[in-house]
């Protein structure tokens, strides 16, 4: 019985993995349509969230049923939960990445960033494919070195963030209301993708030490 427990415990880190894998696709793809203009690049992240939002809804019900079925405690209990958690945190950036994807599609023939701005996003688009494959790497090893890191590039993003926000208040922005929006709405998408990064770091950080973000005097990350 402890064997099949653990062979489910272990396909639900694998479904984890896969999830994070998809959405480091996900995220790389629309920030390469976003600052490219690529149509059928935009139209196949937003067509394959799908398969993003299948992989939680499975994951999701073998949680349950492993809950129904093994009842875990203490640590069995703290993987389960944990990952109910990030597949929904996954889920999350997955559907960010969908949002940046959007934006790009619908202002195709354009490029939906003004070229004003086009560094900052290029820069937000690295750090925030830094994280997606960090996130994945973490799931792999559980390193909290790579789990620091994430925090890291998190802390870029929101730098970039605001950098974009000074953009839009400068006297040489010229950008159009369509813009000015795609501008906010973008750098939103890229901001909060970096914090969802995190909260699936500090999870796991909470999995291998049994503590808290708080805990060691780090701010939580809402999820």
């Amino acid at each position: 019985m402890r064997e099949i427990f653990e062979a489910e415990l272990q396909q639900v880190g694998d479904d984890l993995t896969e999830m994070s894998r998809l959405v480091d696709s996900a995220i790389s793809r629309a920030g390469t349509a976003l600052l490219t203009a690529d149509l059928q690049l935009a139209q196949s992240v937003i067509a394959d969230d799908r398969a993003i939002d299948q992989l939680e809804r499975d994951l999701d019900e073998r949680c349950v049923l492993l809950l129904a079925q093994q009842q875990p405690v203490a640590t069995d209990l703290r993987v389960v939960v944990s990952a109910l958690r990030m597949s929904a945190t996954l889920e999350r950036m997955g559907d960010l990445a969908r949002h940046i994807a959007q934006v790009a599609r619908g202002r195709f023939p354009r490029h939906a960033i003004d070229p004003s701005v086009e560094a900052t996003f290029a820069s937000m688009h690295d750090a925030a494919t830094r994280v997606a494959r960090r996130t994945t790497t973490l799931l792999q090893t559980r390193d909290l070195t790579v789990a620091a890191n994430i925090e890291r590039d998190d802390d870029l993003l929101d730098q970039l963030h605001q950098d974009t926000f000074a953009a839009l208040l400068t006297d040489s922005w010229t950008g159009d209301a369509q813009a000015t929006i795609d501008v906010t709405l973008v750098g939103r998408y890229y901001e909060r993708f970096g914090d969802h990064g995190v909260s699936v770091a500090r999870r796991v950080v909470y999995l291998v030490t049994g503590d808290f973000a708080e805990d060691r005097g780090t701010p939580a990350v809402s999820a």
